[in-house]
């Protein structure tokens, strides 16, 4: 199996950055993540997050950047990422009111091609995160994710899948990461539990029902460079929950990379 990247989305830890950003990236580095997935800077300088980050030695594997910020300005963020030394830009979601139907995702799509393209041309790589509802519409014969990407073009859009949010919307995971091999550079990681709580109810990696063993071995052979942690809503301290999931890994993963 070939060594991937392990990082962690910094969403999951919201509310510790919000109270001390520089002391939680600081915790994220000493329990031993490679590289950290940003959704929002602190409201640090570029420059000074890019010192940080040295510092810390963390590498930034990219940004979640919004479609609003997105459409108001991408040169801004693509210079921000360029800064901090981070290589993929992702556009994290998208609001009900910009997918509505079948015309708004194709106009979506028509968009993420020209980003991506000014992305590209920046010497960095554009892609979309999924949750469930890219697999509630389809266009033609297509679910919106496959046909987000068949629409666009692997050199202006990426794939970075969330197997979580894949196996929520009744798909399976393993034959969606061999699906997009060669496109799909970044992988989240997380978990979650069947319940009747409306909103998905993720967990600790390896407490819940996704088989991430074998998601681990599809990710290498699909050619993804980092596989990165991520928990939506945490029921433990959520410092706790990353920690949990990282000595998964470890035992999991990275323990077969060890002399």
């Amino acid at each position: 199996m070939r060594r991937m990247g392990v990082g962690l989305q910094l969403y999951t830890l919201r509310d510790d950055l919000a109270a001390d950003f520089r002391g939680t990236l600081r915790r994220v580095a000493e329990l031993g993540y490679e590289g950290v997935e940003f959704a929002g800077y602190g409201g640090l300088a570029a420059e000074e997050l890019n010192e940080l980050l040295k510092e810390l030695n963390l590498k930034a594997i990219g940004a979640h950047v919004s479609l609003v910020n997105t459409r108001a300005d991408i040169d801004k963020e693509i210079a921000y990422l360029k800064t901090i030394g981070a290589q993929y830009y992702i556009i994290p979601h998208i609001a009900a009111d910009d997918r509505k139907d079948g015309e708004a995702w194709k106009e979506l799509f028509e968009f993420f091609e020209q980003a991506g393209a000014k992305v590209r041309e920046a010497g960095l790589t554009f892609g979309y995160h999924n949750h469930a509802f890219e697999f509630e519409l389809k266009i033609g014969d297509e679910f919106v994710f496959d046909a987000m990407y068949s629409s666009t073009t692997p050199e202006n859009v990426v794939v970075e899948m969330d197997v979580c949010w894949v196996q929520y919307a009744k798909q399976d995971p393993l034959q969606y990461v061999l699906r997009y091999a060669s496109r799909l550079p970044l992988l989240h990681l997380k978990d979650f539990r069947s319940s009747d709580n409306p909103q998905m109810d993720t967990v600790e990696l390896g407490q819940g029902e996704v088989d991430l063993v074998n998601v681990i071995k599809a990710s290498s052979d699909a050619g993804v460079e980092w596989l990165i942690v991520e928990q939506d809503r945490c029921a433990n301290p959520p410092l706790e929950s990353v920690e949990s999931s990282l000595k998964w890994v470890k035992e999991h993963y990275l323990s077969a990379f060890t002399l």
